[in-house]
């Protein structure tokens, strides 16, 4: 792809999202899998922009919505509509006239402004709306949703579920539009099942990989005694993609100028209440656990699974709430020296807890509204506020917070694909420093545990993306998690 790109776009994309977008305007139904950082947002707008794909819808989760509509209107000529309830009737009328060009809107919202009603003739509408059981053909969407001339879906890797129910609104509207984008870069987050979703979204499941049936067969049928054949067919699974739909870049080999990122582990003590009461719990949870192992009764053993769950649960808010007094001199020193930094947790209490010890800090987290959370970045990003207290989930993808170069972790997610989208709030484009990852790992505590489990093994993502770089596991079967807990 060396062919000159001519574009309207106000910023000249690097080398490398000019061939991102010249894929996409080849392709037009695709996957752009580049790592957090690289610009997936740009290169997505630039097919958009260059097809002039208008009007344009952006499926997105709810904490990027505004920042969605401020980078279309940065990179291009076009207004962008975040959709609420003052457009809930009128955003069609507004796409006509061309007061805009562009829709935004959040997954849990799809339901509300394009779904007319939800038909079955095997349930009830109560059902329907009690556990979610319908099919696409039973989705009336409004007209106005032929409207959109593309499509594009960050965050892809959310209707990875065929079942849930923003999947299936996701497929319809999607359904015969000339360009249809994804972005992730964890679009497999646990499994090759993970992608199905995805390609049937792009159209591509059935021309491309054979239909469902088949992409399961080939790619997702393996035993424990079959890693040979499961790396031949993971192999084969990443070419096909490469041919037929994604286009992937790592850091490394496209930004060669981007600083680097380490990760430093700080094995801090719980205080002395906390550690009493963890040793209690965590005493419990094994009495608990060698009664799930012997234990031969499948339903007993799930019924159990269950309730381990929930203790291993308990355990790790424990160990969060005893390196708060930690984790506030470690922040200390931080801001007595004048660097700022990304801190992240995610139980609310820790959260809490902060922000009481530091007043002044911004706060990204699911209690915030859309605007407070711009709001906080827009003051960490300015240097306004020195500290930036981040909820996993809330923070963890889409957000730019390269005034800082260090983040800091005092809980850390189940995944390693999760803590990469953390980490990469920083270490992106624009970033000059090197990044330092700090995770605060309670000593003698279930962290060190899980954090083994999701820095060990080579993950089947990593396979599948043809990854260069060694990413362990992020996948915990729920016994690897028993039988590293109990010979810890």
């Amino acid at each position: 792809m060396t062919t000159t790109l001519q574009h309207r776009l106000r910023v000249e994309p690097y080398p490398y999202q000019l061939d991102g977008i010249r894929f996409g305007l080849q392709k037009k139904r695709f996957l752009i899998g580049d790592e957090p950082g690289l610009g997936k947002t740009l290169q997505s707008i630039g097919v958009v922009d260059c097809a002039n794909a208008y009007p344009a819808l952006v499926i997105c989760p709810a904490s990027l919505k505004i920042n969605w509509q401020r980078e279309f209107e940065k990179f291009t000529d076009k207004r962008a509509l975040v959709l609420d309830n003052s457009t809930r009737t009128t955003w069609p009328y507004l796409l006509q006239m061309g007061m805009f060009h562009v829709a935004v809107v959040n997954y849990e919202s799809l339901r509300k402004y394009f779904v007319w009603d939800i038909l079955s003739q095997n349930r009830s509408e109560r059902n329907i709306k009690a556990n979610g059981a319908f099919r696409l053909k039973d989705v009336v969407f409004c007209p106005p949703v032929k409207l959109f001339q593309s499509v594009i879906i960050d965050e892809s890797h959310r209707v990875k579920d065929p079942a849930a129910q923003q999947t299936i609104f996701t497929k319809g509207i999607c359904t015969g539009k000339k360009y249809i984008a994804l972005l992730s870069g964890t679009p497999v987050v646990n499994r090759p099942e993970d992608l199905i979703s995805q390609l049937s979204i792009m159209e591509r499941l059935a021309p491309d990989f054979g239909g469902r049936g088949k992409f399961v067969a080939d790619f997702c049928s393996f035993g424990k005694d079959q890693e040979e054949e499961q790396a031949e067919a993971l192999a084969e699974l990443s070419q096909k993609l490469y041919e037929n739909c994604m286009i992937r870049r790592e850091k490394k080999s496209v930004l060669t100028q981007l600083p680097e990122k380490t990760r430093t582990d700080l094995h801090v003590e719980l205080d002395a209440e906390s550690r009493k009461v963890y040793d209690t719990a965590d005493a419990d949870l094994r009495a608990y656990l060698e009664e799930y192992t012997s234990c031969t009764s499948v339903e007993i053993r799930r019924k159990m699974r269950m309730e381990a769950l929930v203790k291993f649960m308990t355990l790790r808010s424990l160990s969060a709430k005893g390196k708060v007094k930690q984790a506030v001199d470690f922040v200390n020193t931080f801001l007595a020296n004048g660097k700022p930094l990304i801190l992240f947790c995610s139980y609310h209490e820790i959260v809490d807890a902060l922000k009481k010890a530091f007043p002044k800090a911004v706060s990204v987290t699911g209690r915030d509204t859309l605007v407070e959370k711009q709001a906080a970045v827009d003051s960490f990003q300015n240097g306004h506020a020195q500290l930036i207290i981040c909820s996993i989930k809330a923070a963890g993808v889409g957000l730019t917070l390269t005034a800082s170069s260090n983040v800091a972790f005092v809980e850390f997610p189940w995944t390693y694909a999760d803590c990469c989208q953390c980490e990469d709030r920083a270490h992106r484009i624009g970033q000059k420093d090197n990044v330092t990852c700090y995770y605060l790992l309670g000593r003698n505590t279930i962290d060190r545990v899980l954090y083994a489990i999701i820095h060990r093994k080579k993950s089947i993502a990593n396979q599948i993306m043809a990854a260069t770089d060694d990413i362990p596991q992020d996948e915990m079967y729920f016994d690897e998690l028993v039988n590293n807990f109990l010979n810890a």
